[in-house]
C-alpha cells in the first residue's frame, strides 16, 4: 500500500482547524458518549482519530460533571504529523481536569502501530472519506477497516460520523438534475471538470459520464453557459458532490470576507432561529473592507438588515439570496484569475475541491465495514456492525436543506450519517444475530449476502 498522500499545508491552518473545522462538538461526541454508557471495562480507553480543533473533546469535558462515567477514563488523540491547533490544546486542558488525555501523531492508516494498547471506543468524523481521498482510494480504505478490529477490544465500539450520501443502494444510479441559478451554473463549469479530472472518485465507467444539455443541445462541461438553465444527466453521486462542494465553498468564501460581509458561523448567534424545524434563521453578519463588490449589492443587503449591537442581522432567506448574487460575481472574477478572488478559490480547491465527500451509501458503508473487518489479522475473528436499531442515525441540516430547496429544483438531502459499530466476536451468536437484524433494515440482498459469506468464511 502506498504511503499517505494527505496534504497538510491547508488542512492544518489555524483558520481551518480552529474555526471552520471546529463545530458540532455535541454531534461529534454523541456516539462516543453512548458507547461509554455501554462499555463495561473498568478503565475505558477512548481514541479520537483526527480531533481537528477539538470540539468533540471540549464537549466531552463539559459533560463529565452531569453524566455518570466509568472511573479512570483515558483518552488518546491521534492526529496527522504537523497538525496543531490552539483550540485543541484548550480542549485537552479542559479534559485533563477530569480525566487523562494525550496526543500522539500518526496517520489513520497506521493506527495499528500508533496505538500502544487496545481501545474500548474509537471515534472519528469524516475519517473514511479523508482516507479514501488522500490515502490510497479503496485500497487505503479497506486496509483502514481491516485495522480497526485489531486495535479494538472484542465488544469495543467504533463511533463513526460522516456526510450522508443519498437514499438508495448505489451512488452510480443515473438521475436528472436541473441548474438554473447563475452562481450554481458557473460553479458547475469551474468545479466539476477539475474534480472529475484530478479528484479521487469512483466515477470512471462509461455509464458514469455526465451529459449536460442547454437549449436541448449537448454541451461540454467547460462550455456551460451560466446565462441559460442546464439539464444534467449522470450518477446521483456526482450531483451529491457538486451540491456538497458548493456548500463548503460558500462557507469558505463567507469566512474569507471577500464578499464584503462575513456571517457568524460559530457561537450563540448561529442559533437565532425563526423556525428551527424548517431551518429558518436570522443571520448575523459584519461588513468587511472588500471594495470590488458593486455598491448596489451591499446597499441592497443593508437596506434589508437591522443593526444589532456592533453588527447586522437579516432574515436567512434574504441573506442566502444576496450571497448567491455576490458569489456569482466572485466566481466570475475567480475564473478570470483575479488576485484576491482567485486566491480564495485556489485555496478552497486545493484543500477540498478534490475530495470525495460522499461515495458510500449507508448500505455500502455497513456492508463494507462488516465484510472487510472480518479480514482483520487477529486470532479471535470479529465483525464490525451495529447491534441496536438506534446505532444507525441521520441528522439533517435544516438550514442548508432550506437553502437547497430554494436554490435547486430537485436537491439532495444534506445531513450527517452516524453509525455506532460494535466489534462483535464471530463466536457471539446472540450479538451476531442482533447485528444481522439491524443490517436487514439498511442493506439490500446483495450486501446481506456478502456479509453472511464473510462471517461464515472461516477466516
Amino acid at each position: 500500500m502506498p504511503g499517505p498522500t494527505f496534504s497538510t499545508a491547508l488542512k492544518t491552518s489555524s483558520d481551518y482547524l480552529d474555526v471552520a473545522a471546529n463545530t458540532h462538538g455535541e454531534e461529534k461526541a454523541f456516539l462516543m458518549l453512548e458507547a461509554l454508557r455501554r462499555i463495561r471495562h473498568h478503565s475505558p480507553h477512548l481514541v479520537e482519530v483526527g480531533p481537528g480543533g477539538g470540539s468533540a473533546i471540549a464537549y466531552l469535558a463539559s459533560q463529565f460533571s452531569s453524566i455518570p462515567l466509568p472511573d479512570d477514563v483515558r483518552l488518546t488523540l491521534v492526529e496527522a504529523p504537523g497538525v496543531t491547533s490552539v483550540a485543541l490544546d484548550e480542549a485537552m486542558h479542559a479534559f485533563n481536569r477530569a480525566a487523562t488525555c494525550r496526543l500522539v501523531t500518526g496517520f489513520a492508516q497506521d493506527i495499528g502501530t500508533v496505538l500502544t494498547e487496545p481501545a474500548d471506543v474509537i471515534s472519528a468524523s469524516a475519517l473514511l472519506h479523508e482516507v479514501y481521498s488522500h490515502g490510497g482510494g479503496y485500497r487505503g480504505l479497506h486496509a483502514m477497516i481491516r485495522t480497526v478490529p485489531t486495535v479494538l477490544r472484542p465488544g469495543g465500539m467504533f463511533a463513526y460520523r460522516d456526510v450522508y450520501a443519498v437514499k438508495g443502494a448505489s451512488l452510480h444510479d443515473r438521475v436528472m438534475q436541473t441548474y438554473a441559478s447563475r452562481s450554481w451554473l458557473r460553479f458547475l463549469r469551474m468545479f466539476l471538470p477539475q474534480y472529475l479530472r484530478e479528484g479521487t472518485h469512483p466515477y470512471h465507467s462509461d455509464s458514469d459520464l455526465v451529459v449536460l444539455r442547454q437549449d436541448s443541445r449537448i454541451v461540454p462541461l467547460e462550455h456551460l453557459d451560466e446565462r441559460t438553465s442546464a439539464v444534467a444527466a449522470g450518477p446521483v453521486g456526482i450531483f451529491r458532490e457538486v451540491q456538497r462542494h458548493y456548500i463548503t465553498l460558500r462557507d469558505h468564501v463567507w469566512r474569507s470576507g471577500v464578499l464584503g460581509f462575513t456571517p457568524c458561523l460559530e457561537g450563540p448567534l448561529t442559533d437565532d432561529w425563526i423556525d428551527a424545524r424548517q431551518g429558518h434563521k436570522r443571520v448575523h453578519y459584519a461588513l468587511t473592507g472588500t471594495d470590488w463588490l458593486p455598491q448596489s449589492q451591499k446597499a441592497m443587503l443593508l437596506a434589508l438588515s437591522e443593526c444589532y449591537l456592533d453588527h447586522y442581522a437579516v432574515d436567512g432567506d434574504i441573506f442566502d439570496a444576496c450571497t448567491d448574487i455576490a458569489l456569482d460575481s466572485f466566481l466570475d472574477l475567480a475564473e478570470s484569475g483575479d488576485g484576491e478572488c482567485g486566491n480564495v478559490w485556489r485555496t478552497w480547491a486545493t484543500r477540498e475541491g478534490r475530495e470525495t465527500y460522499a461515495y458510500l451509501t449507508l448500505d455500502a458503508l455497513l456492508t463494507s465495514m462488516a465484510v472487510h473487518s472480518t479480514e482483520a489479522a487477529q486470532e479471535e475473528r470479529t465483525v464490525l456492525m451495529p447491534v441496536n436499531a438506534t446505532d444507525v442515525t441521520r441528522r439533517d441540516r435544516a438550514y442548508y436543506n432550506r437553502y437547497l430547496r430554494r436554490a435547486l429544483p430537485n436537491p439532495l438531502k444534506d445531513a450527517k450519517q452516524m453509525v455506532l459499530f460494535s466489534n462483535v466476536p464471530i463466536a457471539d451468536s446472540q450479538a451476531l444475530s442482533q447485528g444481522m437484524q439491524v443490517l436487514q433494515q439498511w442493506c439490500g440482498r446483495s450486501g446481506l449476502a456478502r456479509v453472511y459469506a464473510a462471517v461464515n468464511s472461516g477466516g
